[in-house]
């Protein structure tokens, strides 16, 4: 069976065990798509703003305002001006909707207990390890990767622990030398799932004739292993073709194997220490895109 047809198959077996199809879910009196919302709302306690409700489930405004509309409906969330900024719509559990979200997690739990209890522990491992991959493999090829403006928040937020990783991971530690992420001519993509950042990456200009540098490369820790950090690389030397580039250059330090080991497998050939290079640097690449 291909890839598709076995994705396809699990979809129609998962969906079916787990009620999806019925009109209330678990029992709950609602579909899944009104229940999943309920959860997404609960998951912070301080509530969460319409904004980051529709790009974390990747809903449409119409779709979503219909949804939060039976909640409030049901007494189950009130949604109110954020205080931080009032052009926002922040939207919070009430008492009765916390209470709504524990039962919905209780029954969630009772039917995974379910499902799994005919299998024996050794087969609950093969299926717990096989989950975790396929999670995390679905997810990786849904992300999404964008431009982002230096003061984009996320951006800066994934930047941030590009800076907090390399400088624990360094033996000297790590000390910018000059402007971090905003770079003159650069271009930053960020790359985000449930909300938070999962990978970055830049391109900038050199100041030699058609020759661009990738900059600041970073895959959160959880989603290394899933192939990001290729798509992200690909992207970017799509990005750099599109300005004009022949010629992409790169350094790392010799602690990221990982990322040595990724530069070499995608045609990137060692070279030696190169003007504007990053000081930190121990090991130098360039690959031609002509």
């Amino acid at each position: 069976m291909t890839t598709t047809e076995v994705l396809r198959r699990f979809n129609r077996t998962y969906t079916q065990r787990i009620g999806v199809l019925d009109e209330s879910f678990l029992g709950t009196g609602r579909p899944l798509g009104v229940s999943r919302l309920l959860f997404e709302i609960g998951a912070n306690p301080d509530g969460t703003t319409i904004r980051d409700l529709r790009e974390r489930l990747d809903l449409d405004s119409g779709h979503l305002s219909r949804m939060l509309r039976r909640l409030e409906q049901d007494g189950l969330v009130a949604t109110e001006p954020d205080p931080a900024d009032q052009r926002r719509r922040l939207v919070r559990l009430t008492a009765a909707g916390s209470a709504a979200r524990r039962d919905l997690d209780s029954r969630s739990e009772e039917l995974a207990a379910r499902l799994v209890a005919p299998l024996t522990d050794r087969q609950r491992k093969r299926l717990t390890e096989a989950l975790a991959t396929a999670d995390l493999l679905v997810r990786a090829a849904t992300i999404r990767l964008r431009v982002v403006p230096p003061g984009d928040p996320v951006g800066r937020e994934a930047l941030g622990r590009y800076l907090a990783e390399i400088d624990e991971r360094f033996p000297t530690g790590y000390r910018a030398d000059g402007p971090v992420g905003e770079e003159p001519g650069s271009t930053y993509v960020l790359a985000t799932s449930d909300g938070g950042p999962v990978a970055y990456g830049g391109i900038r200009p050199t100041g030699q004739d058609a020759v661009w540098e990738i900059k600041r490369m970073w895959v959160h820790r959880d989603w290394r292993g899933a192939g990001l950090g290729s798509r992200m690389l690909r992207h970017l030397e799509g990005l750099a073709r599109e300005r004009g580039c022949t010629r992409l250059v790169l350094d790392t330090n010799e602690v990221l194997a990982e990322a040595i080991a990724m530069y070499e497998r995608s045609g990137y050939d060692a070279i030696p220490r190169y003007p504007g290079s990053d000081p930190h640097a121990t090991h130098f690449f360039a690959r031609s895109l002509a």
